[in-house]
């Protein structure tokens, strides 16, 4: 069930059998030369509406704007200012909480929200879980056989194949591989901590940061969504019961 389809009429009767909800939340930023500049937010919103597929929920619309400063030299980028984020994020929890969803489930699809997100959750008068769409363990399998150490940080060919299962193939069949990275820099760089933007598109000049994304295939997006749903949607079950 998607909040912005139902009636109010609608919204009242499912509050007296539950006190879910699902909060989806990604960016607007880069996603390198063949991933679309939506790509956390469409991730986060079709796993959330195939998991709510599972477990009888609501998704409520996503939180698209995010904070992404690192990629404002790439364009189409759009990024908030963390702290409105956090205001952002804690005023439509709020919402959701006043009306008496006392479960707020949040599925993140962009490292840069979370630390925004545990802080706009203090304060709302209801229990919230966050979560991204990486964190469980099947998904990771299947990237993990896929991709190896190819699926990098950003733009990563996982997160291409739910687009391209979802939305549109792009293709460059002369892109190479991109810069491996160490894992110093994946420990110094991870929730997006990836620096001024001019430096960034200086180092790292298609938006990829050690992600191969013509490794992913569309197959792959809707073997992606179908584990992650089921993962969310157990998950969720476990958090509202």
């Amino acid at each position: 069930m998607r909040l912005e389809t139902m009636t109010w009429i609608e919204v009242e009767a499912y509050l007296r059998r539950s006190a879910g909800v699902i909060l989806p939340t990604g960016s607007m930023e880069q996603h390198g030369p063949l991933g679309l500049i939506g790509t956390d937010a469409i991730c986060a919103r079709e796993m959330a509406w195939a998991a709510a597929d599972h477990c009888e929920a609501i998704v409520a619309p996503e939180l698209a704007y995010a904070p992404a400063p690192f990629n404002m030299s790439f364009p189409g980028t759009v990024s908030l200012d963390a702290t409105l984020f956090r205001q952002v994020a804690r005023q439509v929890m709020g919402s959701l909480a006043h009306h008496g969803f006392r479960k707020i489930y949040v599925l993140n699809g962009h490292g840069a929200n979370l630390e925004p997100l545990r802080e706009a959750a203090e304060g709302v008068e209801a229990e919230v879980r966050i979560r991204s769409w990486w964190d469980f363990d099947g998904v990771n399998t299947l990237r993990q056989a896929w991709y190896g150490d190819w699926e990098g940080m950003h733009a990563t060919p996982s997160e291409v194949a739910v687009t391209q299962h979802t939305h549109r193939i792009i293709e460059d069949p002369d892109l190479p591989p991109p810069r491996k990275l160490t894992s110093d820099f994946i420990k110094a760089h991870a929730g997006d901590k990836h620096g001024p933007p001019d430096a960034h598109r200086r180092d790292f000049p298609d938006g990829r940061v050690g992600s191969h994304s013509a490794l992913a295939r569309p197959e792959q997006g809707r073997q992606l969504i179908e584990t992650a749903a089921q993962e969310i949607a157990a998950d969720y079950r476990a958090f509202t019961a």
